[in-house]
């Protein structure tokens, strides 16, 4: 009796323990279909943020560059290239020919204008001047001459008339007389001009001997000399070179070549600064003397000389440095400015399609006094038209529009290509 409540109280106790069991297998099950259902739902997540990503970017990405629009002053100016030179440059030649006999200046000699420079061998020359007198000499004996006949044959003429008169003389006789004192009276003529060839002869024989004597035109520096003692110079088509002689090189002038394009800007009076290589940093500065209206064309390209005055009182510019001049014609204080590199900017249909988020790009119009600029507003870019004033090459004005300091705009984009969505 004792043995059955024992085996009673055992069995519940078993089926417990196996219900337990039972739970925990439950339990392991429900835990790993949680997991998995967790791991489906990330990949479900992903894969919706990847195809959003991938939708969002079914255009292509653009990659800006930008500037900031500022406020600020603005100059506005013409840049030229030149050299500079002397206001009065002569270049001293030789109107005969021989050999140099002697050289009286060198280099940066300082000379006075009649100044004796250079001598050419005189001794053909003088030669010359001794002959033409010698001739002279002969032509006035041969003129002597002939009036002396005249004065005879006059005289014969006289008398062969009287006799005629008297009847004492053939006819032929008196016209014989007459026909000699004409002769005489064309001698006497012949000669006179014979005299002043000859006196033509010596004054050119004379002047020749005195351009064997080179001297300076002017007062002034000697730039340059291209002849030494005993060179033979020849003047028979053209007068050599010798000296070239600058007449005061505490003023001088710059020759700049000022581009087609930009000669309207300059006048007369207005001042210019420029640089030369052998002073970095240092400006110099003159005033435009004249705009020549004589044009150089070189390879198509017209330029006109817009000549500088310069003060070189200390002498430190010379003949021939090159000067990088700048003429200033405008200028503007405090007034909006944008990068010239943003008026220049204009997409293509693509790039701007993406700029503008798939939008239509607005048809805007543009006069010739306005330019269109593209404003960024976040990633997003947009068109808008603005006035253009003065410009220095690097910003330029903002003289009407919507744009103000601050506004960032597109100087220049580009669609990533890689960035095209996949699949």
């Amino acid at each position: 009796m004792t043995a059955i409540p024992t085996a009673q109280a055992t069995a519940p106790g078993i089926a417990g323990v196996a219900r337990a069991a039972t739970g925990r297998r439950r339990l392991r099950v429900s835990r790993r279909a949680l997991r998995l259902l967790a791991v489906v739902m990330a990949v479900a997540f992903v894969s919706a943020v990847a195809w959003r990503v991938s939708k969002g970017h079914a255009q292509p990405l653009v990659r800006y560059q930008t500037a900031v629009v500022d406020r600020g002053p603005i100059t506005a100016k013409v840049t030229a290239s030149g050299a500079l030179s002397a206001i009065v440059t002569v270049q001293v030649g030789s109107q005969v020919s021989g050999r140099i006999d002697h050289l009286y200046v060198d280099f940066n000699s300082p000379v006075k204008a009649g100044q004796l420079i250079a001598t050419i061998e005189p001794s053909f020359f003088r030669a010359a001047v001794a002959q033409a007198r010698a001739n002279l000499a002969a032509g006035k004996a041969a003129f002597d001459r002939a009036v002396a006949n005249r004065t005879l044959a006059d005289l014969t003429y006289g008398r062969e008339q009287i006799l005629s008169g008297q009847k004492l003389i053939a006819r032929a006789d008196l016209d014989a007389a007459e026909a000699q004192a004409l002769s005489c009276r064309a001698d006497v003529d012949a000669a006179r001009a014979n005299l002043l060839q000859s006196q033509a002869a010596l004054d050119q024989a004379t002047l020749n001997l005195s351009y064997t004597r080179i001297v300076s035109p002017i007062d002034g520096i000697v730039l340059s000399r291209t002849i030494d003692v005993g060179q033979t110079v020849a003047a028979s088509f053209q007068a050599p070179t010798l000296f070239t002689i600058a007449q005061d090189l505490t003023k001088m002038q710059v020759d700049t070549n000022v581009a087609e394009g930009d000669v309207g800007r300059l006048r007369g009076g207005m001042e210019a600064t420029f640089m030369v290589d052998a002073y970095p940093g240092r400006v110099f500065r003159g005033v435009i003397r004249q705009v020549r209206d004589n044009a150089s064309t070189l390879q198509n390209v017209v330029t006109y000389d817009a000549v500088i005055d310069v003060d070189n009182g200390d002498m430190s510019l010379r003949p021939a440095m090159t000067a990088n001049a700048s003429f200033v014609y405008a200028q503007r204080a405090g007034v909006v400015r944008a990068p010239n590199a943003a008026l220049r900017f204009k997409p293509d249909a693509a790039t701007a399609a993406s700029m503008t988020g798939g939008a239509p790009v607005p048809s805007l119009r543009v006069d010739s006094d306005e330019r269109m600029i593209w404003v960024l507003d976040g990633a997003m870019a947009t068109p808008r038209v603005v006035h253009v004033g003065i410009g220095d090459g690097t910003v330029v004005e903002i003289a009407g529009g919507d744009l103000q300091a601050g506004d960032v705009v597109v100087t220049e984009a580009a669609l990533l290509e890689g960035a095209r969505h996949g699949s």
